[in-house]
């Protein structure tokens, strides 16, 4: 839609066609064209408490209308426009029956949407399993509780799983004597279905607090849509963990064997996450390190039904081939696995040196794109891979059994995801201000579309400037900022042996608790 009105058309009509979807001729769609999450009229602030704010809407919402229609209404449409036939090699025809795809005559038509703004109560419902060492930093799992229709795979099976967790890691803590060093929030957010609503409102309202706070999000809606095979969305601080925990959760009970993920290779399961990812607002707008995973059937890209009425039950059991419940028994079991590590481990488990990786790959891109590309590009990518190792070298070097030492270096971990938000951009117009993965001018991958020079310019030093800031927060100490060669000359005045080539005796780092993965049962939803 957003594309349509930037090519001046008048509204823009959605329909399901056959040769992309296998759906009867009167399967009715839903969802929005909001490019964006949350409140569209209150962008960048909550929606609490009916707190009043200047009229205001979001950018991403479409300045034409845009209705949906069923296949069978739109191959009446086009057998009455008429007009010249669309070419072959447009990649406009699909396979509409009894229709013929043309580009529209003399015929006007009319679009009428009767939409009824109206404002309505949500409730986002929460669950807390409070740390015994860091109470006051958490991990959120989160499942959207509404849908249209019955959406067992969009909501129905991910409330289900974010239930039983709940259930499973509170006997853990009062049955087993599991003690989480930090705590552990459930979450089930209500109005998923108009963009993450519940989910934005509530992260917009906290702000301040949850970027200081949570350490990671993991997204259980849509987790089971088929059997055999997994893709996943997540920050590259979260890559190394998944990996980890897909070699780990077949051997973990209870586990059917319907997948096998122990021989899944990054490229195999990674995915880009998109913009109606539930887990994208808490990346690319709150800087929390975010994930999102999904079973699915080998060699098949996603669940037709989703989103549509003909997400139920029966459908969804087709996908799995009757073994919904032990689907969702092994995404329990791996979403479990993966907060467990997170709130137990004396470390945070982020792996700070992932992102050295993909900044690399996106400066080679820019220096494709730009000429003599600045040299403070390179040496805020240089920076910030320094400090990766800095840190690394002072994790190696810290007694992790020291309480405030080991809170020290998990605060230089959690700084990294919220320092790529740009401080350069306003959240009420560029909600999305990751550096990375954001929407917006500020954006790397926007450098690569700019072609105002005096734009480039402008955007160019305004990432640098926040890229060289994320090295910053990651330095131990305030002196440790500045320009990198004088923070190499004080890591060599103050005899660090790592720098300066000397054998060192490395301290261990020591978990207390079960050794090797944790364990707990579920029961099937």
């Amino acid at each position: 839609v957003a594309n349509a009105a930037s090519v001046e058309a008048s509204a823009v009509l959605v329909y399901p066609d056959p040769q992309d979807y296998k759906y009867e001729e009167d399967t009715e769609l839903y969802g929005h064209v909001h490019l964006g999450s949350g409140d569209p009229f209150t962008p960048g602030f909550p929606s609490f408490n009916h707190t009043q704010f200047p009229p205001s809407r979001s950018s991403g919402l479409p300045s034409i209308p845009a209705q949906t229609l069923s296949a069978r209404m739109a191959a009446s449409i086009l057998r009455g426009i008429g007009g010249p036939e669309v070419e072959a090699g447009w990649g406009f025809t699909g396979s509409l029956s009894g229709a013929t795809y043309r580009l529209g005559g003399g015929v006007n038509a009319t679009v009428d949407v009767n939409n009824v703004l109206v404002d309505r109560e949500l409730h986002n419902v929460f669950g807390v399993i409070k740390g015994f060492t860091d109470p006051d930093r958490y991990v959120v799992i989160g499942a959207q509780r509404d849908s249209w229709c019955s959406g067992y795979a969009r909501a129905t099976v991910g409330t289900a799983v974010l239930m039983e967790l709940a259930n499973a890691v509170s006997d853990m803590v009062e049955k087993d004597g599991f003690l989480p060093r930090r705590s552990m929030v459930f979450a089930s957010w209500s109005a998923g279905e108009y963009g993450s609503v519940g989910a934005t409102e509530w992260l917009e309202g906290y702000m301040a607090s949850l970027g200081n706070k949570a350490f990671t999000y993991i997204s259980l809606d849509g987790v089971v849509m088929g059997k055999g095979s997994l893709v996943a969305s997540a920050s590259p601080l979260l890559h190394s963990m998944i990996q980890r925990t897909l070699k780990q959760v077949n051997q973990l009970p209870p586990y059917h064997p319907i997948t096998e993920f122990e021989d899944l290779k990054e490229d195999d399961w990674l995915r880009p996450m998109a913009l109606e990812d539930p887990a994208y607002p808490f990346l690319s707008f709150s800087g929390i390190p975010s994930m999102s995973f999904h079973i699915l059937t080998k060699d098949v890209e996603a669940y037709p039904y989703y989103g549509t009425c003909l997400d139920n039950k029966d459908h969804l059991g087709y996908a799995t081939a009757q073994k919904t419940p032990e689907a969702a028994v092994t995404a329990a079991t791996l979403a479990g696995q993966m907060a467990l590590r997170l709130v137990h481990d004396h470390l945070l488990a982020l792996d700070v040196s992932r992102y050295g990786n993909t900044i690399t790959a996106a400066v080679a891109l820019l220096s494709q794109r730009i000429d003599n590309l600045p040299q403070e590009k390179g040496k805020a990518r240089g920076s910030f891979m320094r400090a990766a190792a800095d840190l690394r070298n002072d994790i190696v070097n810290t007694d992790l059994r020291d309480p405030e030492a080991c809170r020290v270096l998990n605060d230089r971990i959690m700084t990294v995801e919220h320092c790529f938000l740009s401080p350069y951009v306003v959240p009420q117009d560029v909600p999305f201000r990751h550096l990375l993965v954001g929407r917006g001018a500020h954006t790397l991958a926007s450098l690569l579309e700019t072609s105002d020079m005096e734009q480039l310019r402008l955007q160019l030093a305004l990432a640098t400037w926040t890229l060289q800031s994320c090295a910053d927060g990651m330095a131990e100490q305030i002196w440790e900022r500045g320009d990198p060669l004088k923070r190499e000359e004080n890591l060599l005045k103050r005899g660090d042996p790592l720098k300066r080539g000397e054998p060192h005796e490395e301290r261990r780092r020591t978990e207390s608790g079960p050794g090797g993965a944790l364990r707990f049962t579920l029961r099937p939803p």
